[in-house]
């Protein structure tokens, strides 16, 4: 993927899979730092609040600061991609992960509310919003980069890759969760033992930074900067103006994508613990199966659409999601056979994830494409993924099989999306590829 490659190339070359592997590497460590806080809502819950509040409610508040961290997206991610479409993709891409680490880092320094009362859950919260900002920015910026440096035809499959390092860093807080509960106790943990996971995020932020030291920036931004092409003053404005055909796909995919990486990762592990009980190291083991099979299903997604283009993709994977979901819940609920393989298959199903970037570096040109992709990804991000987590959990009580239908639903939604605009809103990027 180097500048002298021309993207026209059919195969990635050494080089290109070098940046590809230093991109989703630094992507699944950001991506870590971000999600860890999942993994021990629980015990947030009890350390940042008063203890002679509710349980549900403990939970509840500590979900809702986390889902803060994805209402700060969009303010952080239009910002950084205005300066990405303007200095270039690389700059942004190594802020992104510095402001990611460092509040990874203060979260597991923090005071709990027995030491400094309501002031522990305001610095939560405020770390949360930094977070929030810092992840806006690296995902528009780390598709975008990927796709300017692959080759046409295996572009699906680079950006599959980078989404299954991506989600790789859902795995590695679920394996450091997983250690962490077979090495100490409930009551270490609540002690002093559940600052480790962020105090751990804050060194994998710097390995991040150092690891995109070696990367360079995308052929195609320096073949657009080399034509003496100006900037736009302000891409954002450009895209409302000139792009909002593209915005409606954009914002229906996002959803698709958030409701698969919500249900699978964020909702379903604390289910299981709290509707089921089963046992947090369980839990723990069981959604890193199923985020292994996830990275699995994102690569497959991707070598799919090279195959047969990201449109039919996105339809085929769209059907997938509710059978996958519907039989990990059938494997949880009725029993009907290994909880594991439920959630290896939910893991495959969830293949859209890897898809949707194909599609969303397609819908803009070169000149405003990182701010084209944060302005809907991040808002359209931030609504539902700020929203569906806490409702499916207020909802979960009333019936288990509410993920399903919900994914069900989602699922329609990308295929009626695929049908729709497959032909009224062609993919440009191979057009603007050759152009540069």
């Amino acid at each position: 993927m180097s500048a002298t490659a021309p993207a026209r190339a059919a195969f990635l070359n050494r080089g290109d899979h070098r940046t590809l592997g230093l991109a989703a590497l630094g992507g699944a460590l950001e991506i870590y730092d971000f999600i860890i806080f999942v993994f021990f809502a629980l015990t947030l819950s009890q350390l940042f609040f008063p203890p002679d509040m509710p349980e549900w409610l403990r939970l509840l508040q500590s979900f809702g600061i986390f889902v803060t961290g994805y209402l700060a997206r969009p303010l952080g991610g239009i910002l950084m991609a205005h300066f990405a479409d303007h200095l270039g993709r690389k700059r942004m891409f190594n802020l992104s992960i510095l402001l990611m680490a460092l509040p990874c880092l203060l979260i597991g320094l923090l005071p709990t509310y027995a030491d400094i009362g309501y002031a522990a859950p305001l610095l939560l919260l405020a770390l949360r919003v930094l977070q929030g900002a810092a992840v806006g920015g690296e995902v528009p910026s780390a598709w975008t980069f990927v796709a300017e440096h692959a080759p046409a035809r295996r572009r699906g499959y680079a950006l599959g890759f980078l989404q299954a390092g991506l989600t790789f860093g859902y795995l590695l807080g679920a394996l450091v969760a997983t250690l962490l509960a077979r090495l100490y106790s409930p009551e270490q943990i609540l002690d002093h033992a559940w600052r480790y996971p962020f105090l751990l995020g804050g060194l994998f932020g710097v390995l991040g930074l150092w690891l995109r030291r070696w990367l360079s920036e995308t052929p195609v931004f320096l073949a657009l900067r080399a034509r003496n092409a100006a900037p736009v003053a302000f891409p954002l404005r450009q895209v409302l103006s000139e792009h909002r055909r593209a915005l409606i796909p954009a914002a229906l995919l996002t959803c698709v994508l958030t409701s698969a990486v919500v249900v699978l990762v964020v909702v379903t592990p604390t289910v299981m613990q709290k509707s089921f009980a089963i046992g947090a190291g369980e839990t723990f083991a069981l959604s890193s199966v199923g985020i292994v099979f996830l990275n699995l299903g994102c690569v497959l997604a991707g070598l799919l659409v090279d195959r047969i283009g990201a449109w039919r993709a996105l339809a085929i994977y769209s059907l997938l999601l509710p059978l996958g979901i519907g039989g990990l819940y059938a494997s949880l609920v009725g029993q009907w056979g290994p909880l594991w393989l439920g959630y290896a298959l939910a893991g495959l199903s969830c293949g859209v994830v890897g898809v949707v970037p194909s599609v969303m570096v397609g819908l803009f040109p070169t000149a405003i494409r990182v701010s084209g992709i944060s302005f809907t990804y991040n808002l359209s991000y931030a609504l539902w993924a700020s929203t569906t987590p806490l409702a499916l959990i207020a909802l979960m009580p009333w019936s288990p099989w509410v993920g399903v239908g919900f994914c069900a639903v989602m699922g329609a939604v990308g295929v009626a999306t695929a049908l729709y605009f497959a032909d009224r809103q062609p993919l440009r990027f191979a057009t603007d590829c050759a152009s540069a």
